[in-house]
């Protein structure tokens, strides 16, 4: 019997080193705290987001999304815009862009180092395993905008469907099979109903 426990602890200290060095990484390219690393990699890869959805999708609320953006303004990374209706989108700048492109670099070149030691059976291994990981992640997070605040997406879809979109997908057809499935238990009741009444 496999002891989960030990891989709990060993999957835990690998991500907890791991994080350390991308975010050491995203510092140094982009000077950022980690939202706001993540906030321009999102906007690059969503441009004009409100101030509220960009929050929700690194993970802040609003009023702090707000404070964010602020900073990314004074650093002239980002501009905010009128949106639709009372809305504000936020859009990144020429030089938010070319820090986007940084900081997604920065994270792969951080996190490719450390895979240097393994072999190619163990990289096909590990990346199996990983995909599983985050499918099961996107069914308990529920948020594939949250997960992959800071994918580098062009990357993740190279050669194979991006494991947390496949669970998405995979969510949202089970929700339209069980309301397939409430339909036509509600048509048949209604036909059980009619012939009652015959």
């Amino acid at each position: 019997m496999h002891d989960v426990e030990r891989t709990a602890n060993l999957l835990g200290a690998a991500a907890l080193a791991l994080t350390d060095l991308m975010f050491a990484e995203l510092a140094h390219a982009g000077g950022l705290s980690a939202s706001g690393a993540a906030a321009l990699v999102t906007l690059g890869a969503a441009p004009d987001l409100s101030v509220t959805e960009l929050g929700r999708r690194v993970g802040l609320s609003q009023p702090a999304a707000a404070r964010m953006v602020d900073g990314l303004e004074r650093r002239a990374f980002a501009r905010r815009a009128p949106g639709a209706g009372r809305e504000v989108s936020v859009r990144l700048t020429p030089a938010g862009e070319g820090i986007a492109a940084r900081l997604t670099g920065a994270r792969t070149q951080a996190l490719a180092g450390p895979l240097a030691a393994l072999d190619q059976g163990q990289l096909a291994a590990l990346d199996g395993a990983l995909s599983g990981l985050l499918a099961a992640l996107y069914r308990r997070v529920g948020s594939a905008d949250l997960l992959c605040r800071l994918c580098d997406r062009e990357r993740c879809t190279r050669g194979a469907p991006c494991p947390v979109g496949q669970a998405g997908r995979e969510v949202g057809q089970a929700g339209r099979d069980v309301g397939e499935a409430g339909r036509e238990v509600g048509q048949a009741g209604r036909r059980v109903g009619q012939a009652g009444r015959q």
